[in-house]
């Protein structure tokens, strides 16, 4: 066959062939597209909270009270809450402005201002991409002028009783001022100035008011400086509740504070996150049974990379010293796995104030802090 006849020939099915090519691409966009839009259907952020609805229970005239919710991205899509709304103005909204990643949490903070006597029930509604419709969590309770009881202030340091005896901060970032309290009220006939001894550099407290009268409920706000806190993972110290003018410190007007330092990951690159490490418990709660005094019992957790660069645990601690951990490795490959041993003492755990944690800070974006908890009771 010549090659004039050849080119004849492919002329003549050029047509078809352009006709062909036509096709592929229409059948190729027509992919594309199915496969963005199945892309968008399963890549979705998804919210949950701790709790939808707060009871501050009763409270006192003319002293705010805030509520925090736990907001939760369980979705694979970051999640965004573009507003917070409160249904009357006597309520305070505050919400995690940043995007909140998949596997991490945020916040919604409703603050009401107690300034009008009887129950209350106020609704805040979070508008987010996660639903069409705004999300409504719920804070009620009881303002009142008068402690009819105790219930709310099981604990007591000489003639003061108080809310709580643990404080532990919400975790931070290096430069954040997180703020707690401690409600308590002055069950003696004299005036009561709230006074904390031994504050650290990183502590600041305020009574609120500055003194109490019989009966009179109050409030120390606890601020947090971050930036003074030296290292990664948990900082605890104790610091001492003045009794009485010159009074001294000991056990019968302590109390704990902890606070949680995490790693920075703002400056992370999309591929960075990509490509992080991502870590893997075997158990998260541990349940050690009934001890005596003499027990001493050891459970091992696995702990695997399932990332793609290296974990790193940076931090291991515990909360208690009943509690004792051993880690094989701390650098763990894409891939493989190291054994923790966890070992709990059966002495002192009567008079454990919190129940015992392992804390672990690692370099897994999404999981900065890991906890494990343990169970245990005493014979």
């Amino acid at each position: 066959m010549s090659g004039i006849e050849i080119r004849r020939r492919a002329e003549l099915f050029r047509p078809h062939i352009n006709a062909l090519i036509m096709n592929l691409k229409q059948i190729l966009s027509v992919f594309t597209l199915l496969l963005f839009f199945t892309t968008l259907t399963h890549a979705q952020p998804k919210i949950s909270f701790n709790e939808k609805v707060h009871d501050f229970g009763t409270i006192m005239w003319n002293s705010p009270v805030t509520a925090e919710f736990k907001v939760i991205n369980d979705g694979n899509k970051p999640l965004v809450i573009t507003k917070v709304t409160t249904s009357c103005g006597c309520t305070v909204a505050g919400w995690t402005k940043e995007p909140i990643m998949p596997g991490t949490s945020g916040f919604v903070k409703s603050t009401f201002d107690a300034k009008a006597i009887g129950r209350f029930h106020k609704t805040v509604g979070v508008y987010c991409n996660a639903s069409n419709t705004p999300i409504y969590l719920t804070i009620k309770g009881t303002v009142s002028t008068e402690v009819k009881n105790y219930d709310a202030f099981p604990y007591q340091i000489g003639n003061i009783r108080l809310d709580r005896m643990e404080i532990e901060f919400p975790d931070a970032n290096k430069g954040d001022q997180p703020v707690t309290e401690i409600n308590l009220v002055n069950t003696s006939d004299k005036p009561y100035e709230p006074v904390l001894m031994h504050l650290p550099p990183y502590l600041k407290a305020e009574a609120v008011p500055a003194k109490l009268g019989k009966d009179g409920i109050g409030k120390i706000k606890l601020t947090l400086d971050s930036k003074h806190l030296m290292n990664l993972g948990l900082t605890q110290t104790s610091v001492y509740l003045a009794r009485f003018p010159g009074d001294k410190v000991g056990e019968g007007n302590e109390i704990t504070v902890s606070a949680v330092l995490l790693p920075d990951f703002s400056r992370l690159t999309e591929q960075q996150k990509l490509n992080a490490p991502a870590i893997t418990l075997s158990a998260t709660e541990l349940n050690m049974g009934a001890l005596e005094a003499k027990d001493r019992v050891t459970h091992k957790v696995t702990i695997t990379n399932t990332g793609k660069s290296r974990l790193d645990i940076k931090e291991l601690q515990v909360f208690n010293p009943i509690v004792n951990v051993s880690l094989k490795k701390r650098y763990i490959e894409p891939g493989a796995s190291t054994t923790l041993k966890i070992s709990l003492r059966g002495k002192g755990l009567k008079k454990l104030k919190s129940s015992p944690r392992v804390l672990m800070i690692t370099n897994d974006p999404v999981h900065p802090k890991v906890m494990i908890k343990i169970k245990a009771t005493t014979k």
